[in-house]
């Protein structure tokens, strides 16, 4: 095996090993079989190109379009919704399965399940680090420098596995393949020296030198057995001496156990949160898994929403939560801003257990709404505002959590009336002034549109109510989780132009117009009733996240509205229309089943094949909207548009293998006439054509002064020369050529390719000059062809009528 081939194997291998500090982020290793076979093609085809030789441009251009080609053919047809055509899924599918694995990132803990989008994002990774590797270890000869993506890949897999385990053994096998690289590349420079370390006599060499050697001082050790003792110990000092020295925590650098999001009363602030990534990936999530399980007392479940946390600032470019101060959680959690008199009378305390499965790892505590009191273990803290219970920190970059947890939950059941939220006061002055905030860009079309709706109406309820009525049923919108969950202004604006989107749009939306209409909202996240089981619990999966408006009216409190038009979603009573329709949360464009009966709609979700497995699309299919929505690309197809990619790409390239397999040919035949050629037609690439009327010395002369070549390029031409005129004239059976004949061509060649400028040398290597004799050739062979059929039809002589 050639030096080169040896780093190009080590570098691939460094990758590799590197690459296993990813495996703890996933449940499977799996990927990492296909990232090796992966790796492995894209290093063959960067040999294959430096021994043709290509540019090292060319060459990393080739190892990125064969890596491109690779992943098209491995995940065709995975995306959601795939498109026609291989250029459709290059650009459109292959992005929309990127989103896909970002989304997967957000949603789930680690170790997550390996999705295909979370796969890809691995498989893209490890192979962009390793072309980089190969670059810069391989073709630019500098594997120092290929530390740095190996570094950026281990660095990045660290942070994100912190406190999974097994980190020094990933750091050990990171640092075996880094300086195996390293040994690898010293190893070939020596070797291009030759033997450089002769033997020493023993005594002046002591044995640690890694000079000396054997028992009679004749014997040289290589360097590179000391290097291997370096990387060794230093390898275990970079493990060892960690476990020696103390943590390195809280000061200014980092954040003790007592810290972050603060312990001890009043202390810390919940930061802000876009939960809009997870939601949709929840929707859209292949493997629809149950997360909460509850039990409840409630006589309503249409109305056991359970919470996540509440959106209550839009700046323009997304809604998130505001930073607001931390309490310890109270014993009895105080009462609900705004909620007053009659309802809170009227109101029904209900008891609900929750168990969280060990895969659902929130850091916001999922409760109905407006809980009074939490029974649960662990740190935890209470935000009074948004009535958000969050895990505090339990140690550097560790918190609280739901994961696993088991927790008693006792809250109220409001049953406000149209009439109550009707008659409502005016809401507090303050309430008023920091919930209906809205940021200078938010476009002209959303507060005309509220206006437009709205029209006639003399109270807030009734304005909410037309609003939710708006997306619900007359505005013709239409619920599509695939739709980009972009939340700012230009986003609602899209919106209600295109009228699809899911959950996040409409209440989104429906918030902003409320704002515009100076009715206090915001957005709450969380989780739908969720499907009952035959034994009495309650199952809450992924496909159950939602988002929802939440309006203000004094006396009420924060009240839940339902503009999204999603099947298995009960619109409350307090917001139904004076004539309701038999199920307002069902449009037209839309048809369920269970629209006549809401409480069975979602058990009905599970008897749903596969393909319909989409939250909310359990029922009549939605029409297509034009083309066959099956298609896709089909790895049939990807395998003949990579073929066919591979040749229009190659066609350029195939005067330079042309001429690098004549010139073998050539040089390999030992023939002095054959070099005498290729010595010629190299000079002729570079724009010096042949003279066939000069004698080979005065040839050799012509293409020495216009190559402006150096004494050896100069001297190796005239030697060539000389061989081809004793090839002429010398007497038969005379061996005229020489040994260093092919070395003395190639030296010339590379002295007239270094002399020019870099477009003719482009040219001589991608279109030569030379490339005329391929017709030279062909019209040769044609005329004898045609020589040949004149003279065979020559001798048939055919009977002439008449004759006789």
């Amino acid at each position: 095996m050639s030096g080169r081939a040896r780093l190009t194997l080590f570098a691939m291998l460094a990758t590799l090993l590197t690459s296993w500090s990813l495996a703890p982020l996933v449940e499977s290793s799996g990927w990492l079989v296909q990232a090796a076979v992966l790796l492995g093609v894209q290093s063959a085809v960067g040999a294959g190109a430096r021994r043709i030789p290509l540019a090292r441009s060319l060459t990393v251009a080739a190892q990125l379009l064969v890596t491109l080609l690779l992943l098209a053919f491995l995940f065709a047809g995975k995306a959601e919704t795939p498109s026609g055509g291989l250029l459709g899924y290059l650009v459109t599918d292959f992005g929309s399965l990127f989103q896909q694995g970002v989304r997967d990132v957000g949603e789930f803990a680690i170790p997550a399940p390996l999705t295909d989008g979370i796969r890809l994002l691995l498989l893209s990774g490890v192979l962009l680090i390793g072309l980089l590797v190969d670059m810069l270890a391989v073709t630019m000869r500098t594997a120092a420098a290929a530390g740095l993506p190996l570094l950026a890949l281990y660095s990045v897999a660290a942070g994100l596995s912190a406190g999974q385990g097994g980190a020094w053994f990933s750091f050990l096998l990171a640092g075996c393949g880094f300086l195996m690289l390293l040994l690898t590349e010293g190893r070939d420079r020596l070797a291009q020296w030759g033997r450089v370390f002769g033997a020493a006599p023993g005594g002046r060499v002591s044995a640690a030198s890694g000079y000396g050697g054997g028992k009679d001082g004749t014997r040289a050790v290589a360097p590179v057995r000391t290097g291997r003792r370096i990387g060794v110990v230093t390898l275990g000092l970079a493990l060892a001496v960690p476990a020696v020295l103390p943590s390195l925590g809280g000061g200014m650098l980092g954040t003790g156990d007592d810290g972050g999001a603060g312990n001890g009363a009043g202390g810390g602030t919940i930061s802000a949160v876009n939960p809009l990534v997870s939601l949709q990936g929840s929707l859209n999530a292949q493997d629809n898994r149950v997360v909460l399980r509850y039990r409840t007392d409630s006589p309503e479940q249409s109305e056991q929403y359970l919470r996540i946390l509440a959106l209550d600032e839009f700046n323009g470019v997304k809604w998130e939560a505001s930073g607001r101060p931390l309490t310890d959680v109270p014993e009895r959690l105080p009462n609900p801003q705004g909620l007053d008199g009659a309802v809170r009378q009227d109101a029904a305390e209900v008891r609900t257990t929750v168990s969280a499965a060990q895969t659902y790892a929130q850091r916001y505590l999922p409760m109905p709404y407006p809980a009074t009191q939490v029974d649960i273990g662990g740190k935890w803290r209470f935000e009074p505002a948004g009535r958000t219970l969050v895990g505090d920190q339990l140690g550097k970059d560790r918190f609280q959590n739901v994961q696993g947890a088991q927790y008693t939950v006792r809250s109220l059941l409001l049953r406000p009336t149209a009439s109550q939220l009707r008659e409502a006061p005016a809401p507090d002055p303050e309430v008023r002034s920091e919930y209906t905030k809205l940021p200078a860009n938010l476009p002209a079309v959303v507060a005309e549109t509220a206006r437009r709706v709205t029209r006639g109406a003399t109270d807030d309820y009734t304005r909410a109510v037309r609003l939710q009525d708006f997306f619900a049923v007359s505005g013709g919108f239409r619920y599509d989780t695939t739709v980009s969950s972009g939340s700012g202004s230009q986003a609602i604006a899209r919106f209600l132009n295109d009228k699809e989107g899911f959950c996040v749009h409409f209440s989104f939306s429906m918030a902003a117009m409320a704002r515009s209409l100076n009715i206090p909202a915001r957005v709450a996240v969380g989780f739908t009733p969720g499907t009952k089981q035959a034994d009495g619990s309650v199952n809450v999966s992924l496909r159950d996240a939602h988002a929802w408006p939440e309006l203000y009216f004094e006396g009420v409190g924060w009240t839940r509205f339902e503009p999204t038009p999603r099947s298995g979603i009960s619109v409350p009573d307090y917001s139904r229309a004076a004539t309701p329709t038999a199920q307002p949360s069902a449009p037209a464009a839309l048809p369920s089943p269970g629209a006549s009966a809401p409480s069975a709609a979602p058990s009905k979700a599970q008897d749903c094949p596969p393909e319909l497995k989409k939250l909310g699309e359990c029922g009549a299919p939605v029409a297509s909207q034009g083309g066959d929505a099956g298609g896709g690309v089909t790895p049939l197809s990807v395998l003949g548009w990579t073929a066919a990619g591979i040749l229009v790409l190659g066609l350029p390239l195939l005067p330079l293998v042309w001429r690098r397999r004549i010139r073998v040919r050539r040089l390999a035949a030992g023939d002095v006439l054959l070099a005498w050629r290729e010595l010629g037609d190299a000079a002729w690439d570079v724009n010096i054509p042949p003279d066939e009327a000069l004698s080979p010395r005065r040839a050799a002369r012509r293409v020495a002064v216009l190559g402006r070549l150096e004494d050896e390029a100069a001297q190796a031409v005239h030697r060539v020369a000389g061989a081809v005129e004793r090839a002429l004239y010398a007497p038969p059976g005379a061996d005229t050529s020489y040994e260093g004949l092919a070395d003395d061509v190639l030296l010339a060649r590379s002295a007239l390719l270094a002399n020019v400028s870099r477009g003719t040398r482009v040219r001589a290597l991608a279109l030569p000059r030379s490339l005329v004799r391929l017709s030279w050739a062909a019209s040769d062979r044609w005329s004898g062809v045609t020589a040949r059929g004149a003279a065979l039809s020559g001798r048939i002589r055919l009977p002439l009528r008449g004759r006789g």
